[in-house]
């Protein structure tokens, strides 16, 4: 077992609430279905709470330490294994939420294991989750969707993640598993009995159900692929000349006075980042310098660190001044990575007596009236490829899409040997084998330790 893997067969307790003051505290125990552990759990129940808790009932509990003096008043809940979260037996006590009292209750809980012989450590963080995985009431998958779902930062990212913690994401992916066994089963079952390979691919339509998984596959991809942005979020880079509008653009889609707005040339000078949700997507939206030539050297710095915006963006919006005669190229000037796309807006179109009839890529909006910024914010979007928002979908993580992705190209290598005779169904099925070991990585089937160890160590304590 890899040390970045905790042992076990410990008991493990953690104040579950977030540090600082709170109505409620929440300390939770998990133990090991061990037989010498229940026995020290029951001891430790008796001891603890003065009987035994009814299962799944809450009841009050004043919770006293050695010398019969009270902790604090609240709630004691008992799960006894299997049917709980981290499928052990759980603990947990629900009192007030201050942190002198919180820590009380650790250090009574700590002085009556010791009484009981029970071997109790405080828990790492995701141990919580992470021992509901090694116990099968999660996948890794959805193991993951519970970080995501504390971290959500709008209502329909939490939305997203509450889909992949219920298991949207992971019956998708475990769909899409059968149907490759279901094939890899023809094929074995083929190569025990040569005899009776000729035409196989034919008699068992291998290449017609080999056609089903791919699509299937490159949906679940582009699902994923969106689902990453829903979690990590995107980067749009607002660029332009000075003076055209790009920080009362921030201001207008922020909704707030986020950036210095002036008529001075240069009054951007460096990169002003600001968090957004548009439609429920994250994003964070980049307001930098104007770009112009320039003597003033922290202009300049400026300038230069528009540049390394760019290169880290996800879109680009190229803002243009509505108003003026003049609209030097400013693309060519940036040198855009090729796969970079990029939005021409129009600013300031509140200044024209007729809205301009403005070609495809391009859009016209007043950042200081707001037409226009509803069709922007659909087009940005758009332009990242995302279809819908996050309450339709699930949330990903990169690694279940760079695992997708080894999965479809072992399905195109399998795709290319479908297309000869059946002299290389070994080829065909060691193919398809690989492609169902890369799905499962993602729900953990397939994960080494270190890297389990790892995902969870990232979690926060108590969960």
């Amino acid at each position: 077992m890899s040390q970045l893997l905790p042992q076990r067969a410990d008991a493990i307790v953690a104040i579950a609430t977030a540090p600082g003051k709170g109505g409620v505290g929440v300390v939770r125990f998990s133990f090991p279905c061990t037989h010498e552990i229940s026995q020290q759990f029951e001891q430790f129940c008796l001891q603890f709470c003065g009987r035994m808790p009814a299962p799944r009932l809450a009841t009050r509990l004043v919770l006293r330490d050695a010398h019969g003096h009270p902790i604090d008043d609240g709630l004691v809940l008992r799960f006894p294994a299997p049917a709980s979260f981290t499928g052990e037996h759980v603990l947990e006590f629900q009192g007030h939420g201050g942190q002198a009292v919180l820590q009380a209750v650790m250090a009574r809980a700590f002085e009556i294991a010791r009484e009981c012989s029970l071997q109790l450590r405080h828990a790492l963080p995701g141990e919580f989750t992470q021992r509901a995985f090694l116990n099968d009431k999660l996948d890794l998958a959805q193991a993951e969707a519970v970080a995501d779902l504390i971290d959500a930062s709008s209502v329909a990212t939490a939305r997203a993640a509450a889909a992949s913690l219920s298991g949207v994401f992971s019956r998708q992916v475990n769909a899409l598993a059968e149907h490759i066994v279901h094939l890899r089963l023809l094929l074995e079952a083929t190569l025990d009995f040569p005899e009776e390979e000729i035409e196989f691919l034919e008699k068992a339509d291998a290449k017609g159900q080999l056609r089903t998984i791919l699509h299937a596959h490159n949906a679940l991809l582009a699902s994923a692929q969106e689902g990453v942005k829903f979690r990590d979020g995107l980067q749009v880079v607002l660029v332009g000349e000075p003076n055209v509008g790009k920080s009362s653009l921030l201001n207008a889609l922020a909704g707030e006075d986020v950036a210095i707005v002036s008529p001075v040339a240069g009054t951007t000078r460096d990169r002003i980042k600001q968090e957004l949700n548009i439609r429920g997507v994250p994003l964070v939206l980049v307001d930098t310098a104007g770009l112009r030539d320039t003597a003033d050297e922290v202009e300049r710095i400026g300038i230069e660190r528009t540049r390394k915006s760019v290169e880290e963006a996800d879109l680009l919006l190229v803002l243009k001044d509505a108003s003026t005669q003049t609209h030097p190229d400013l693309l060519g000037h940036l040198q855009l990575p090729k796969a970079l796309p990029s939005l021409v807006v129009w600013n300031k179109v509140d200044l024209l007596q007729h809205t301009p009839d403005l070609p495809a890529g391009q859009l016209g909006v007043s950042a200081k009236t707001g037409l226009g910024l509803e069709a922007l914010k659909d087009e940005v979007l758009n332009m990242v490829g995302i279809a819908h928002t996050p309450e339709h979908g699930f949330m990903a993580r990169q690694r279940h899409v760079d695992a997708l992705r080894v999965c479809g190209a072992h399905l195109q290598q399998a795709a290319e040997f479908a297309q000869q005779d059946d002299r290389i169904l070994d080829l065909f099925a060691e193919e398809l084998r690989l492609a169902h070991d890369a799905l499962g990585e993602i729900t953990g089937k397939m994960l080494p330790d270190d890297l389990l160890g790892l995902i969870f160590s990232r979690f926060c304590i108590g969960k």
